[in-house]
């Protein structure tokens, strides 16, 4: 699927959109635009256990309940190995950590938000790894189970041209992918969260991991969590049908749903997921809110992102920024907005911040590393060659 790029700040120019599967995120880097509707309005999608029936009046709002922890999310994070070229020539690698759900965490975390990842890891010194990173990193990680029969994942990054990286996942019976049920059950009800976030992902890893992510949609719906999804299609996990058939049973529990215009038709009933034109898109989104969506989000790559709600659609364009690596971006991207609406703010101002830490991870290395705190999200206005004292 599409992977968002951003433009170099110098000539203007940008990466391809398309390639395949960067990592764990894609999605783009952008900033200001047009647009129109005000976006505002009531209503939350609540009730019992069951997926709620018919359209969202409104658009959807955070649950403002004391002690609770903003977010909840969890899924596969593995050991992220990173060559300096192709990896048949052997050479050094950077280690680090990679996951679309951790990235999001701590992407949020950095902005000050509280947010809790239960993904599981192996009992071994990858999974120190990654639960070290994330606690370091201010998420909490109390509720993440080290699995002792299954090893934690691995992705290897090859970087071939300036825009293109190949990667390769070792994730097959990793302990990500053995999470079940019972574990997100715990986790989520130690804390119920004013949010949930999940992504396509983590269904297309196991039959447990998929009843975990549906378990965890049903004490949501119990809890009354704000719940979004961000589609993250991956063609190498599953097909785009058995996609369609999962992610078709979690829309109507859905409030915000992130997608590219790519993934947008994964959403639909298969008679109503046709056209990729605007007005297609445009039309889609419709749809998915007639299905008791709140707030559809999508990420048009270079070209922006545009988010529809019942107060109509509102558009932003890149920002520039000079690319060097767009892994990563879109789960930046998701982070930035959602902080945005944990702080009460408007489609314009969750658009704004989005496309602010979506391009912070397109001119930086790494999946996380460059998501911002919320004291830097005003420097890329800064002039060229400011030096921060």
């Amino acid at each position: 699927m599409r992977t968002m790029t951003g433009q170099s700040a110098a000539g203007g120019g940008q990466a391809p959109r398309d390639s395949d599967d960067h990592g764990d995120g894609h999605g783009a880097a952008d900033g200001h635009g047009d647009g129109h509707g005000d976006g505002h309005g009531d209503g939350q999608h609540g009730g019992g256990a069951d997926a709620r029936p018919g359209a969202a009046p409104g658009r959807p709002r955070v649950p403002r309940q004391p002690g609770r922890p903003d977010v909840f999310t969890f899924g596969e994070t593995m050991v992220a190995l990173r060559g300096s070229g192709p990896l048949k020539l052997g050479g050094t690698m950077q280690v680090s950590i990679a996951g679309a759900e951790s990235n999001v965490a701590i992407g949020l975390a950095r902005l000050g938000h509280e947010v809790r990842w239960a993904g599981a890891v192996g009992e071994d010194e990858a999974g120190e790894l990654v639960l070290r990173t994330l606690r370091a990193e201010g998420v909490e990680v109390s509720g993440a189970p080290t699995d002792p029969g299954a090893p934690t994942g691995l992705l290897l990054f090859e970087p071939r041209l300036p825009d293109i990286t190949r990667v390769h996942y070792y994730r097959a019976g990793s302990a990500g992918s053995r999470l079940t049920p019972d574990v997100i059950e715990r986790a989520f009800r130690a804390a119920p969260p004013r949010v949930l976030h999940l992504t396509g992902i983590t269904p297309a890893l196991s039959p447990t991991a998929r009843s975990a992510a549906l378990q965890s949609l049903r004490l949501a719906r119990e809890h009354g969590s704000l719940v979004c999804l961000d589609v993250n299609f991956r063609a190498r996990l599953w097909t785009a049908e058995e996609a369609a058939v999962v992610l078709g049973e979690w829309i109507p529990f859905v409030d915000l749903l992130i997608a590219s215009d790519d993934e947008l038709p994964l959403c639909l009933p298969p008679r109503d997921a046709d056209g990729d034109s605007a007005a297609g898109i445009a039309s889609q989104a419709r749809l998915l809110r007639e299905l008791g969506v709140g707030e559809i989000v999508v990420k048009l790559g270079a070209e922006g992102a545009t988010a529809f709600t019942h107060g109509g659609s509102l558009h932003r364009s890149a920002k520039a920024v000079r690319a060097v690596d767009a892994v990563g971006a879109g789960d930046a991207f998701v982070a930035g907005y959602l902080s945005a609406l944990l702080d009460g703010e408007g489609p314009a101002a969750c658009l704004e911040r989005a496309v602010t830490t979506g391009a912070f991870a397109v001119a930086s290395p790494g999946d996380w590393e460059g998501a911002p705190t919320r004291a830097e999200l005003g420097m890329l206005g800064a002039p060229p060659g400011t030096v921060v004292r």
